[in-house]
């Protein structure tokens, strides 16, 4: 985020974060096409900080995972979420059906994911932990190495979109 708001413990330009199972980063720059989309991130990396640690003792609060994207497989990722807009769909607002309720977000399918190379060589039906997102299926009639799909099975908490709920 360029412009992060208080307790935002992820990337952002002058922020120290970890990159799981590496080194401390800070972002330096963001370099931006002229649409004004961000193209590069531009970071500096403390060398001694390899595994979490650090000779001067210094704490970051926020850990990354992260892909190379040379080294990553595309894939298919379907994210599921609650059917319905209403709670209590036993208690419908007068002149209204179940279908003025339905949630146009229920499916949200990202076909720019990418993910670890072993991703494509697995069986359907196969069962993964996706770091920070949640647990996810390799679709059993969808899936092949070639255009590896995957599908949400249970979301892990955000705090960070708590945080963002609570203040928007």
């Amino acid at each position: 985020m360029e412009d992060p708001p208080k307790k935002y413990f992820r990337l952002a330009p002058g922020q120290e974060v970890r990159l799981k199972y590496t080194y401390y980063i800070t972002c330096k720059s963001v370099i931006k096409d002229s649409t004004g989309n961000i193209t590069e991130i531009r970071c500096g990396y403390d060398p001694e900080s390899r595994g979490g640690d650090t000779p001067d003792g210094r704490k970051v609060k926020g850990t990354l995972h992260w892909v190379s994207v040379h080294d990553a497989v595309p894939l298919e990722v379907r994210m599921y979420d609650h059917l319905f807009t209403k709670t209590d769909m036993d208690n419908l607002d007068e002149g209204k059906e179940y279908k003025d309720y339905l949630n146009p977000d229920s499916l949200i399918v990202n076909t720019n994911a990418v993910g670890e190379p072993m991703l494509g060589r697995i069986e359907p039906g196969e069962t993964f932990q996706f770091l920070r997102n949640g647990y996810f299926c390799a679709d059993l009639h969808d899936y092949s190495g070639k255009k590896p799909v995957f599908n949400l099975t249970v979301k892990l908490k955000d705090s960070w979109a708590k945080i963002q709920s609570q203040n928007g």
